[in-house]
């Protein structure tokens, strides 16, 4: 994400002093002044992320010598920014990177997958998917690496089931054991529960209507250029600014807010959920997004022209 990226930038090049504390130290360079949510925790908090804080900021030292700086974005998501790392790096934006086939890119109608699969795309969740209304259902995929507390999932299962729409929960199997059996029942009856699925291929299904995430940017990534409006539950790294953006940049969506000791409730969710799933400008938004995502890779577009000139130079 431009945005992280030039949050960090700063930070590296001695622009920017730690801790930071909110973005007010970033006018000019950010299209959305970053509240003290929403900075990335790495430099918000850098005594509690030691590691990780030195070894985002190294990636930096020294990158306005690289002979080349691409960046998973695309210029129109994220112009103040883009144009601010081109002139600090020459970085040049060649995003989304997804593959072609969702992107409606016909000079590559077979690109269908990263080249991995996890799942197959006849695993239960399409099947289950197919039987469902176009855009009623919410997928809830808290990623692979980040962990919820019992608590919290217990929230958020009540805050589906409460919401009234169908709901893809996608929890690994450490995950589900912290469920109570009684809700974990419950959840499927009203929804589906799967150990993992194919995010893209669901995110594009005709059935899926909104995405609650934790808005980690290849999520957040393949979200805007399917269509699909967000909830986003960030937790660390890029996750917050994010958010941050998707929510009051792009319009594509809410962050759901936390209460005492950080726990996003169960009425929350149900908010969220029925403000997203209820109301169509962000449908309209988020289709909006979807086609200047599309329109950037495909032919003549701004990425796909920054792909082309980077490859003439080699080949």
């Amino acid at each position: 994400m431009c945005a992280v990226d030039v949050v960090y930038g700063e930070v590296s090049a001695g622009r920017v002093a730690l801790p930071l504390a909110d973005g007010s130290a970033l006018r000019g360079r950010l299209s959305v002044e970053l509240g003290p949510d929403d900075v990335p925790p790495f430099v918000a908090a850098p005594a509690w992320y030691p590691a990780f804080t030195e070894s985002a900021l190294s990636q930096f030292e020294g990158l306005d010598q690289a002979d080349h700086v691409l960046v998973n974005s695309f210029r129109d998501l994220e112009p103040m920014e883009a144009d601010y790392m081109e002139s600090k790096w020459g970085a040049k934006t060649v995003g989304p990177t997804l593959p072609s086939f969702y992107l409606d890119d016909d000079r590559l109608p077979s690109n269908k997958t990263y080249g991995f699969n996890l799942v197959s795309s006849t695993s239960p969740c399409v099947a289950w998917l197919n039987k469902q209304a176009p855009c009623s259902v919410l997928l809830a995929s808290y990623g692979t690496v980040a962990n919820l507390d019992s608590t919290q999932l217990e929230e958020l299962g009540h805050g589906l089931c409460n919401s009234g729409q169908p709901f893809l929960w996608v929890l690994r199997p450490s995950e589900t054991d912290k469920l109570p059996q009684e809700l974990h029942d419950k959840c499927n009856m009203k929804g589906l529960i799967v150990p993992f699925c194919p995010q893209l291929e669901v995110l594009a299904h005709r059935a899926t209507g909104c995405f609650l995430t934790h808005c980690g940017w290849n999520s957040t990534t393949e979200a805007i250029a399917t269509g699909v409006p967000m909830i986003a539950i960030p937790q660390w790294a890029d996750q917050p600014t994010a958010a941050k953006y998707m929510e009051s940049a792009w319009g594509i969506g809410l962050r759901a807010r936390r209460g005492k000791k950080g726990l996003v409730r169960r009425e929350e969710v149900e908010r969220c959920i029925k403000e997203v799933m209820g109301g169509k400008e962000y449908m309209r938004n988020a289709s909006k997004w979807m086609q200047k995502a599309k329109e950037a890779m495909q032919e003549g577009g701004s990425s796909d022209n920054n792909i082309a000139d980077f490859a003439a130079k080699y080949l």
